[in-house]
């Protein structure tokens, strides 16, 4: 058995279309009434007109489901965690095959996949994929999960002396991803069955890898500047760095924020300028919510 420390989750989820023409991000949240447990599902469509926001949509229905199945009793579920986070994995990766060989129009959808697990002080997570999990911890970012991308193999040769800075600067396609659920073998996943320690001050950011159109000295600094804050002003003050950077090739991003506190503590008031950011949020621990985030439209870039 592990030792537990009573802390609570603060929580707020966001959305925003950027400046694509679709929303292929989906994303949901369940922290459970009077408990210091819950989880959130992200994932991140690809395909465009060919279906990615349906199938951001299966892997985070399927994979909610699982979870929620499971999520009676934590104590239960917690020795068998890893297991239970494989198998929603596979059975969304599965899902999202069937769907595309049924339809013709859908061939060539995928997702990626993003779900955090929190037990008390313990954080579990499976991911597949680029989309990151942040924690900010003591003044300090660090993502916690693996990045299935192949800029992030392309650094591993660069610092292991395999590859020139020069050429990996120059190498295509580096946003490749090297793994996804689309139906077939899963190249990569990182299932996180040893838990990492979270302690009250902590604050995890789940994200689309839109999110990342900010370098990660810009998010820390955004963190440093609100953490003393609540969940969904820390979410809002994201959102509206994304969209200051007006840059006109911007994805969806969608994010849910964690801030975890220690029992009995408060939280500071909300700002009132939400700069047009969809968000809701659990701000107590006898609370239960789950949300499927809203979608804010933008105007289509020209030019």
């Amino acid at each position: 058995m592990h030792p537990t420390v009573d802390l609570v989750y603060d929580t707020s989820m966001a959305m925003v279309l950027g400046r694509r023409e679709r929303q292929e991000d989906a994303v949901v949240s369940d922290f459970s009434s009077g408990e210091a447990f819950g989880f959130v599902v992200l994932a991140d469509g690809m395909g465009g007109h060919a279906a990615g926001d349906v199938a951001s949509k299966i892997v985070v229905t399927e994979v909610f489901s699982e979870l929620k199945l499971q999520s009676g009793d934590p104590e239960l579920l917690e020795p068998h965690i890893g297991e239970v986070l494989q198998r929603a994995t596979v059975s969304a990766n599965k899902c999202v095959g069937v769907y595309s060989r049924e339809c013709p129009d859908a061939q060539g959808m995928g997702a990626t996949l993003l779900a955090p697990v929190f037990i008390h002080d313990r954080l579990y997570w499976v991911s597949v994929g680029d989309s990151p999990l942040y924690l900010f911890r003591s003044g300090v970012l660090e993502r916690l999960n693996e990045n299935h991308a192949l800029m992030s193999q392309i650094d591993y040769l660069v610092a292991n002396g395999i590859m020139g800075r020069e050429e990996a600067i120059n190498y295509p396609d580096q946003s490749c991803l090297t793994s996804v659920l689309i139906g077939r073998d899963i190249a990569q996943v990182d299932c996180r069955t040893v838990p990492v320690q979270i302690k009250d001050g902590d604050i995890l950011i789940v994200a689309s890898d839109g999110l990342q159109f900010l370098c990660e000295e810009q998010i820390e600094g955004v963190l440093r500047f609100t953490q003393k804050r609540s969940a969904e002003d820390i979410g809002a003050a994201l959102m509206k760095e994304v969209q200051k950077l007006d840059d006109p090739s911007q994805d969806n991003v969608s994010l849910c924020v964690v801030k975890v506190m220690a029992q009995g503590a408060g939280t500071v008031g909300n700002d009132q300028d939400q700069d047009q950011t969809i968000s809701r949020s659990q701000q107590h621990s006898n609370t239960s919510i789950t949300i499927m985030a809203k979608v804010m439209r933008k105007k289509k870039a020209t030019g």
